[in-house]
């Protein structure tokens, strides 16, 4: 098996057809169906959206991101082996779970591969969902300098790094660049409080004030349903990130719906749960990559340092990590999705190819 076949490393070259720009971030592609694409698999496939709603076939990669940037690995690896499969099998799986738990429903309409989502296009709520059961991470660097107050919630002073917090805090930030909200400033991910989400709840793209109940709700069960399950397979669910939004159903109800990724090593912290009874923190998120990073090279203020992004781009572009770095994050992603959802994960030897033969036959978006 080619190692270089089996990484998905560009994901925005598929043949699908679309009449639309496809849409590329750091780990997923978007493409847009057509009109007429759309209303005929939402007939075919019995999918429970509006009958006009827009459709699109959402592709993962086997990319790595770190510090808003892209990182590669020797040998021609542009990617993590597995690390697509993995964080989609993770997702499917909490996805399902908090649908038969009564909580909401996913974007996700169908599954036609282990890489591929279908999904129907939804509103977003300008609102990066953070909550957090342990203090790490930039919490704890800020408060090892002393603040003890994020979004709004005054913490103790006697926290440890790596403690287990008095209770579940939600530290949400903006999602994207808003403008014109009162003591929220105009850039990209930013604390907010609670009180600056109620008083201006129509800028965050919340419907209505009962919303943020529910938003709320939504955010400490889902985190709840998944801490839970990885407590039954001794694994700490730390800190995490959701992402929400509206769409319509068949029957014209309108419905806030979990988005984007969930509960996965992207996402998420995990640590190893008998490790951190014994006083040692072992990632099985992208963390641990992210620490690696911070150790590799001899001035890690670059990677943390907004201001020196032209310095971080460089040292992105002149080092390629060695491939055994590469082969242990491998591990860490395949590991994690297989203790989660209780079996081997299915691994392909040439995604591309498989992703185009079902498109074409089963879905008819290949010509």
């Amino acid at each position: 098996m080619s190692l270089a076949n089996s990484v998905l490393a560009v994901n925005n070259d598929l043949p699908i057809r679309t009449d639309k720009p496809v849409h590329s971030g750091k780990v997923r592609s978007v493409y847009w169906l057509t009109e007429a694409d759309s209303k005929r698999l939402i007939q075919e496939k019995g999918y429970d959206v509006a009958p006009d709603a827009p459709l699109a076939i959402m592709v993962i990669s086997d990319r790595i991101s770190a510090f808003d940037c892209i990182w590669q690995g020797e040998g021609g690896l542009q990617g993590i082996p597995g690390k697509g499969a993995a964080l989609n099998a993770i997702s499917n799986h909490w996805f399902k779970l908090f649908k038969e738990q009564g909580l909401a429903d996913s974007h996700i309409l169908d599954i036609p591969h282990p890489f591929v989502w279908i999904v129907q296009k939804a509103q977003p709520v300008m609102i990066e969902a953070i909550c957090r059961s342990y203090i790490t991470g930039s919490m704890w660097r800020a408060y090892s300098k002393g603040e003890r107050a994020f979004c709004g919630i005054q913490l103790p002073d006697d926290l440890n790094k790596d403690q287990k917090l008095p209770e579940l805090l939600m530290t949400p930030s903006t999602k994207g660049i808003l403008t014109g909200i009162p003591n929220v400033p105009e850039q990209d991910d930013v604390n907010i409080t609670r009180d600056d989400i109620r008083n201006n709840f129509a800028a965050f793209n919340l419907k209505s004030e009962s919303d943020i109940d529910l938003y709320e709700k939504l955010l400490s069960e889902g985190f709840g349903v998944i801490s839970s399950a990885l407590e039954n397979i001794d694994q700490v669910f730390v800190d995490t990130k959701f992402e929400f939004g509206y769409v319509t159903d068949a029957k014209g109800q309108e419905k806030l719906i979990y988005m984007d990724e969930v509960g996965t090593p992207d996402s998420s912290r995990i640590w190893d749960g008998a490790q951190y009874r014994e006083g040692n923190v072992v990632e099985n998120s992208k963390e641990g990559f992210r620490q690696m990073l911070l150790n590799h090279f001899p001035d890690p203020d670059i990677l943390l340092n907004k201001d020196r992004m032209d310095e971080r781009e460089a040292l992105v572009r002149d080092n390629l990590l060695p491939a055994s770095v590469f082969e242990e994050v491998s591990n860490t992603y395949v590991s994690i999705a297989e203790k989660i959802i209780g079996k081997k994960l299915n691994l392909s030897d040439n995604p591309k190819a498989e992703i185009i033969d079902i498109l074409k036959t089963d879905y008819q978006l290949i010509d």
